[in-house]
């Protein structure tokens, strides 16, 4: 038997080959990535949905069966994503209530997709049929790089990386990202192997799921898998034998699966999303305000991508809608002439046009058309969009290399725009950079978002900052203009009374509850905090039939009870507030204020309490 040479070791001196070079893409990515991100781990917990989902909810606080319960059944604030509740609990487990160790795990997962996508963008680049298909190792590994880096390192990801909250979209885009990776790598190997032994392709469905579980925006990836079926896979279509040749029908009934485990989670995100007051009634919203504000969606992001500055937490959606107005129409013809664009090219470049689908499907679960809140975009939800958008950046890298080889000095226009890339790079890490530390801290946070784009919202959060500072004046001039900017706004009304009631005046808080009440009169926490309003100023009786009206409007409203209870008590009537006591465990078992109310009632130790009922 012939013994196998060893290779033998490259002499001192000798160049790298392209293939050595693409096997520390990855890494190299992951680390960049890691590198620009890493002042996030000094960033703090947010005012911006981080206080009631971390520092005021015990629930997610390990990973014992409770907060395991809780996980898989919990559609707080209008998400389900029990698998990204799970890596919370195990944040928790570790670093307790430090932020640090929040913020380096989403920087991680963060990195780790920057690599992985690195890895997808080889792939397609490379694939059979691409412009760049038959570009040498080296260049294949740049336009990769490149296309890795624009996606990992632009602004517009800070968003998602630098506030604990969209933890979700880091954890989704990971499993998404690796799905996909296991689909080409499985497209690599089938010919005619039957389903069942086929590894790569089970890896992507479970990939898939897991990312469903992390945060249902990741639905659309069936269509995706579609889209690169057809190119740059080229397995569907004219160029594979036709839409519903035997190959064909095969590739479509390997979509079932992914198709049934998106139509499963769909329901749940719409309830979920119901219950969080993120759906807007199509009642409220006409069809062609949604439409309007969809293609504006697109346009926006696409701008904040070339120009990634002016970055705000927060972007107004302006009421009246109105489609016509210029932004809307300006909009809608920069979407027609793409998309005509992308038509004229789909067979010179058909890359242009498998890119802007894949960038208008992955758009749609957060468009106007079947979600929005408040805010008419958001830089998170570019998150995955941008994918298609950065292959596109390294395919035409790719093309330009390609045209530069067929002319004199190619190797010094080469050069040229590989400094060109890595000054696009460089200056995209260092936007980012300095967006990272926009999101350090509330006050941080929402100052610059008060320059950038003002709205009620806005002034809002930073009137909470202020009334955690004691900053009066200020507090009460923010929840001014936010009241101006939003007259119909019944959050606003009630905080700006919290706000007074916490100065002492009583008075002018009743008035922003009674404001509320004419806005929403079937809401109950105006109610609430009248109550609480009233018992503090020693207006007992009345404070009582508010507490009653509250809890007859919500009848989950443990808080109500209580503080219904307490009232009771003041005035003697102990069996009464008993009774309130344990109405209000049984709607909140794990509610330490009631539980030491009902035990000093039924003891009755003591003089009838006399401090004003807390606030929930």
């Amino acid at each position: 038997m012939t013994r196998r040479r060893r290779p033998t070791p490259p002499e001192r001196g000798a160049r790298p080959t392209g293939r050595d070079f693409r096997r520390w893409i990855a890494p190299c990515v992951a680390i960049v990535t890691l590198l620009v991100f890493a002042p996030a781990v000094r960033n703090e917990f947010l005012d911006w949905d981080d206080l009631e989902n971390f520092t005021n909810n015990p629930n997610y606080r390990g990973l014992g069966w409770t907060q395991l319960a809780w996980m898989w059944t919990t559609v707080l604030l209008g998400h389900y994503v029990p698998l990204t509740w799970m890596t919370l609990g195990l944040d928790y487990l570790i670093w307790g209530m430090n932020p640090a160790g929040y913020h380096l795990t989403n920087v991680l997962l963060h990195a780790a997709n920057a690599g992985v996508f690195s890895l997808v963008a080889l792939r397609l680049l490379g694939a059979r049929g691409t412009a760049a298909g038959t570009e040498g190792p080296l260049p294949l590994g740049l336009g990769a790089a490149l296309a890795a880096l624009v996606f990992a390192v632009h602004p517009l990801r800070v968003e998602s990386v630098a506030w604990i909250t969209e933890r979700r979209d880091v954890l989704s885009g990971l499993f998404y990202l690796l799905a996909i990776l296991a689909y080409l790598r499985d497209s690599d190997v089938t010919r005619d192997v039957g389903i069942g032994r086929r590894r790569w392709y089970w890896v992507s469905l479970g990939c898939f799921v897991l990312a469903l579980f992390s945060k249902a925006i990741t639905v659309t990836l069936p269509i995706v898998l579609v889209v690169l079926d057809v190119y740059p896979l080229r397995r569907l279509g004219a160029a594979s034998g036709g839409w519903w040749s035997s190959a064909a029908r095969r590739r479509w009934a390997e979509k079932i699966p992914f198709f049934l485990a998106s139509a499963l989670v769909i329901p749940a995100t719409l309830f979920a999303a119901r219950l969080g007051a993120t759906l807007f009634a199509v009642a409220d919203v006409g069809v062609v305000e949604r439409i309007a504000i969809s293609l504006y969606g697109l346009v926006f992001y696409l701008e904040k991508t070339v120009l990634p500055i002016g970055l705000s937490p927060f972007y107004a959606l302006t009421i009246p809608i109105l489609p016509f107005s210029a932004p809307y129409l300006t909009s809608a013809v920069v979407v027609a002439a793409i998309t005509s664009l992308a038509i004229l090219l789909r067979r010179r470049w058909p890359i242009v046009s498998a890119a802007w689908i894949v960038y208008v499907v992955t758009l749609l679960p957060v468009s106007g058309l079947f979600q929005n809140g408040p805010q008419i975009s958001a830089d998170r939800y570019s998150y995955l969009p941008s994918l298609s958008l950065a292959v596109l950046t390294g395919a035409g890298a790719l093309a330009g290399w390609r045209a530069c080889e067929r002319r004199p000095r190619a190797r010094v226009v080469g050069r040229v725009m590989t400094a060109v890339g890595v000054l696009v790079v460089t200056l995209l890490a260092s936007l980012a950079w300095t967006q990272v530390g926009a999101w350090h801290d509330s006050e941080r946070l929402w100052s610059n978002a008060l320059e950038i784009a003002p709205s009620s919202v806005v002034h809002s959060h930073l009137a909470y900052v202020r009334r955690q500072q004691g900053r009066w004046a200020e507090v009460n001039d923010h929840y001014r203009q936010a009241a101006l900017m939003r007259p119909d706004a019944v959050d606003i009304q009630i905080n700006w009374g919290t706000a007074l009631a916490q100065q002492g005046r009583l008075g002018d808080a009743i008035d922003r509850y009674r404001e509320a009440l004419r806005l929403r009169p079937h809401n109950s926490v105006p109610h609430y905090f009248w109550g609480n309003a009233l018992f503090a100023a020693g207006d007992v009786e009345e404070a009582i039939y508010h507490y009653h009206e509250a809890a007859r409007l919500d009848p989950n409203s443990a808080e109500a009870y209580n503080n219904w209870g307490t009232a009771l008590a003041q005035q003697g009537h102990w069996d009464e507030a008993i009774r309130k006591y344990r109405e209000a465990l049984r709607i909140k078992p794990n509610y330490p204020l009631a539980s030491a109310n009902l035990e000093r009632a039924l003891t009755r130790e003591g003089e009838p309490p006399s401090r004003p009922p807390s606030r929930p």
